[in-house]
């Protein structure tokens, strides 16, 4: 079958923003095109759901085939001191009576072909191993990109709008210089996955646990299908290569670190490789231009101690998705199009990026703010399980009590022209 090489949208990247932006605008009767440069199912990391990607995936109608898959179901997420000492699961259900309360655990090559698989089945054109190679440029205005498929050849696929969601590998950050480090949150991490270790029984077992160890860094404990765990370690770069950079050994060595998790680790069997990655947090300096707006990860990245991602993902790839809508329809594709899906957007970010800072705080504890000030906990819950479109200048208000604040980074808005 002969493709066609004009399309309304042209999307970079298969993930889970790519394939929301996709589907939702398949669904609206528009040509698109995803361009996914990898063979599906691939591995990928961020297996943790919070609860309000269950508003996403229900327009995207793949709840039912998430209860019904083998992924574990998340009802609750539950903190270890580094002494080992366990707090009770807080269950989303005390804070939120709605189907969103259980969300899952998921294996992101399932996850993600299944997101891709409903764009496709939206109608969105699909071109696996389909690389985007470089835009082409119609004066200031993005007006498409050169791909590269599977046999090598490259061939021009213009569109009325390009939709960046190429993930970490930022491809419009990279074309155009647009990185910007956060000014703080200079982490890295190094996982890997255990078979067989400790797990609790019933509701609790698909329990999202983050484990203390020293100097702010902290371990995921997420359980998975077939008796596998997730386990990472997020901390500064000096602390986890002070002896050196061996993966292994620095997750070995930490292990020590929080009894909790040695305990739960004890009876299982590592398997598979340790990774790593660092220079976690980022932004660009803008979220759109003429004909292109970026999305999910290829916008920005935030530590994920609150397991933000995919939810971020999904989030801004159904705020993309309306706001492409109603450019094509009023046949306006200029950046100006996008400044409220950037605000939008970036204002969730920033809620979510606000309770990174406190989390790595020195001495600061949630705790104690709500020990303080006990009507903000709503507020506090609803940042962490992404009701993000609301104002928290009251809770960060009393959370500046206990730990710095830092104010809204000023870039991620459209580039627009000057006329």
């Amino acid at each position: 079958m002969i493709q066609p090489t004009q399309y309304d949208a042209v999307i970079i990247g298969g993930g889970p923003a790519g394939s929301t932006v996709g589907a939702l605008l398949a669904e609206m009767g528009h040509c698109v095109a995803i361009l996914e440069k990898e063979k599906f199912p691939r591995y990928h990391i961020g297996e943790s759901l919070i609860p309000f990607c269950y508003f996403t995936l229900d327009r995207l109608g793949l709840v039912d085939k998430l209860n019904a898959s083998s992924f574990v179901k998340k009802y609750s997420v539950q903190f270890v001191s580094p002494d080992g000492k366990l707090s009770a699961p807080f269950y989303f259900s005390k804070h939120m009576d709605h189907p969103c309360s259980q969300s899952w655990q998921v294996v992101r090559d399932e996850f993600d072909q299944m997101l891709l698989d409903n764009a496709r089945e939206k109608k969105a054109q699909v071109l696996m191993e389909t690389q985007a190679i470089s835009f082409i440029e119609d004066g200031e205005r993005i007006a498409g990109v050169i791909a590269r498929g599977p046999d090598g050849a490259e061939r021009p696929l213009h569109a009325k709008m390009v939709v960046d969601c190429s993930g970490r590998d930022i491809f419009s950050i990279r074309k155009y210089n647009w990185r910007v480090q956060d000014p703080s949150l200079n982490k890295m991490a190094v996982w890997t996955y255990y078979e067989g270790a400790k797990r609790d029984e019933g509701i609790d077992e698909g329990t999202t646990t983050v484990a203390y160890i020293p100097q702010k860094g902290w371990f995921w404990y997420i359980p998975l299908p077939e008796n596998m765990v997730s386990v990472g370690i997020v901390a500064e770069p000096s602390y986890l290569y002070r002896d050196g950079r061996d993966p292994k050994k620095m997750f070995e060595r930490e292990i020590a670190n929080n009894p909790w998790v040695a305990e739960y680790l004890a009876p299982g069997k590592q398997v598979g490789e340790y990774k790593i990655t660092s220079d976690y947090s980022y932004r660009s300096k803008y979220s759109a231009r003429d004909g292109l707006v970026l999305c999910g990860d290829a916008f920005s990245f935030l530590d994920p101690v609150f397991s933000s991602g995919v939810f971020l993902a999904l989030k801004s790839g159904e705020l993309a998705a309306d706001a492409i809508h109603n450019s094509l329809e009023q046949n306006d594709t200029r950046a100006e199009q996008f400044e409220d899906y950037s605000e939008k957007f970036r204002s969730g970010i920033e809620a979510m990026r606000k309770l990174v800072y406190a989390f790595y705080a020195e001495d600061f504890s949630f705790k104690d703010v709500l020990m303080k000030y006990p009507h903000h906990r709503a507020d506090l819950t609803d940042c962490l399980i992404g009701n993000v479109d609301k104002d928290f200048g009251a809770l960060f208000e009393a959370v500046s009590e206990f730990a710095e604040v830092p104010t809204p980074l000023p870039h991620g808005r459209p580039l627009v022209a000057v006329s």
